[in-house]
Order: C-alpha cells, then structure tokens, then sequence
C-alpha cells in the first residue's frame, strides 16, 4: 500500500485497502482477547470470594469471544478468502418455487448485510407474477466464499402456500450453486469455437442506455453446456468481461470437483449431489423449524434464519467438515 503507484488501479487498491482494514480489526480483537486473559489470571490468583462472580462473568465474555475468533480458523480452504458468485434456481413449483427463490435471495442479502460486505446482482430473470426463476449475484467480503460454500445444494421449503386457496400445504424447492470467484484463472483455457455469445436488451432498473441497448451478454460454453449471463453493466464489453470470469470460475471449480471426487472414489461411500437430496428444510408448518441434513444442526426460530440468522448452520458445516477430515485421517493412518 505504501508504493508509488498503488492508487494507479483503482479497483485493487480499493480491494487491498478493505482486506488491510479487515485484518486490522481481527489482530486488534486479538490482542484485546490477551488482555482479557491477563485479566483473567490476575483475578484468578486473588483468593477473594466476592470477586468469584466477577471472575466468573468475565471468563463467559472471554469464551464467547474467543469462539467467535476460533471461528475465523475454519476457513482453511484455497479459495475461502475470494468473493462468492452466488446462484439460485428455482425448482418445480412455478409460483410457489419462484417465491421461495426470492425469500432465499432475500435472506442471504440480509447475512452479507449484517457483514457489511459488498452485494451486486449480476444477472436475475423475474417471474411474470411473482419472485424469481433464477438469480446471480456476487458477494465480496473477508471470507464470503468461505461463509457461503456452506448454502451450496437444494434447499427444501415446507408451507401453508399463500399462493393456495385451498390453503394446503406445499413442499418446494429451489437449488443454490456456489463458487468463488477465483481472481487468477489464467490455466483455464477456452477455445473461442467452444463459446456461444449472445447479446440482448437488459432488464434490469433501468438509467442511461442500460434498457435500450444491447448491453447484456449471455455466454455458452458448448462442451459443458454451462451458461452464464450478465447485465448490471453499461456496456456491453464490461458484462462481457464478467461473465468471462464467472465462466472460467465454474470451469475451474469442476475440475477441482472432479479431482475431488476421484479422490471420494478411491475412499468409497461417495454420493453425488443429486437434485431432491436437500441439504437443508425450513419448515413453516405444522411446526417450526430449520435443519441442515449435513451436520444436524437445528433451531426453531425459523423466522431468524429467514431474515439472515445463518451463521450457526455455517459453523455447524464448517465443524462438521472438519472433523470428517479428521476421521479420515485417523483412519488411513491405522
């Protein structure tokens, strides 16, 4: 940050200085959790009983804060610290996933939110009466990806539809895909003949030029039948650009993801995510409650974890992964 020309590229010298200041703060929580400690153990020698309660109420403060940080250590993975591409897709259902589309949308809008990390749609396709039939966005923040690697898979509502006027109950579906977005994707290489590009007029909310030009790129990557859009952009070279980059993302990770399951192969038990085996239910009704299928972790308040409380269930998988890893290893060395 101190060199000459750090402010000569605006967009990574605003990057490095957010990640500058994020570090910052987490080695001040540092050292104010060893001063805590030095609190502690000065009021641990004292054999005062009146100050037992003190030391008590002091060392609850201490272990919540320290868990908190602990979290921090979970995010072990390659890409943890990149930004997240988010998307979701509506399942069967039509009205009834569409809305459930737009409440999951709503509801990881609100988690990065309450982080105070960076949100941009970059590509949503509206129903014609209500929610979303799909939506992409990028979620940029210390460890976006590594929080949101968690909500990747199919995520199950059950409900009293407010779309049914026999007000019966509907079980719904919608699928998330996760990727980080991976800042140097150089050894993805991609053939022009490989690629479809479209262009077309954007429906986003509109301003100078957006709505009547065709500034919005849609890519197909013909092999793999992968397609990405985007149109948050002015022009047409810049979502261009973006969509470039979430391509080579999505190729990037699926050969990480395939060398991952050839490595489940050699281990044996491995099952693919298939479309309907959810990783996580919100019930609504007849009772209420949210369970991740992947770790167990439950709660009742489904309300909270609906405007954005989901930092539990991330921990629970992040544990939960690590001490799969942990068996593992255990094993293999036996």
């Amino acid at each position: 940050m101190g060199g000459e020309d750090f402010w000569s590229d605006q967009d990574t010298a605003k990057r490095v200085s957010k990640e500058a200041a994020d570090l910052r703060s987490e080695l001040e929580t540092w050292e104010a959790i060893q001063a805590s400690l030095g609190d502690l153990l000065e009021l641990a020698q004292l054999e005062d009983e009146e100050l037992q309660d003190e030391l008590t109420h002091k060392l609850e403060g201490f272990e919540k804060q320290f868990l908190t940080m602990e979290f921090a250590t979970l995010f072990n993975g390659d890409y943890d610290k990149d930004p997240a591409i988010l998307s979701i897709h509506a399942g069967s259902g039509g009205t009834e996933a569409q809305d459930w589309t737009q409440m999951l949308l709503r509801m990881f809008l609100r988690f990065a939110e309450g982080k105070n990390w960076d949100v941009k749609i970059l590509d949503e396709s509206r129903a014609q009466d209500v929610g979303l039939k799909s939506v992409t966005v990028r979620i940029d923040g210390r460890w976006a990806y590594g929080y949101f690697k968690s909500e990747h898979g199919v995520h199950r509502l059950v409900r009293i539809s407010p779309f049914d006027a026999e007000k019966m109950r509907h079980t719904t579906f919608a699928l998330v895909e996760v990727i980080p977005e991976i800042a140097d994707v150089e050894e993805v290489e991609i053939d022009p003949k490989d690629l479809r590009i479209d262009t077309f007029l954007s429906s986003g909310k509109g301003g100078q030029s957006v709505n009547t030009t065709y500034s919005a790129v849609r890519i197909v990557h013909l092999p793999t039948k992968i397609s990405v859009s985007c149109q948050n952009e002015r022009s047409q070279q810049q979502n261009k650009e973006t969509a470039m980059k979430i391509l080579k993302s999505k190729l990037h990770k699926i050969q990480l993801d395939n060398l991952a399951q050839q490595k489940q192969d050699l281990r044996g038990d491995y099952q693919s995510a298939e479309w309907g085996n959810q990783i996580r239910s919100y019930v609504l009704h007849p009772y209420k409650m949210v369970k991740d299928h992947r770790s167990n972790f439950e709660v009742s308040d489904a309300i909270g974890v609906l405007d954005g409380a989901l930092e539990p269930f991330m921990e629970a998988y992040l544990r939960q992964r690590l001490e799969d890893s942990d068996r593992f290893e255990e094993a293999n060395q036996e």
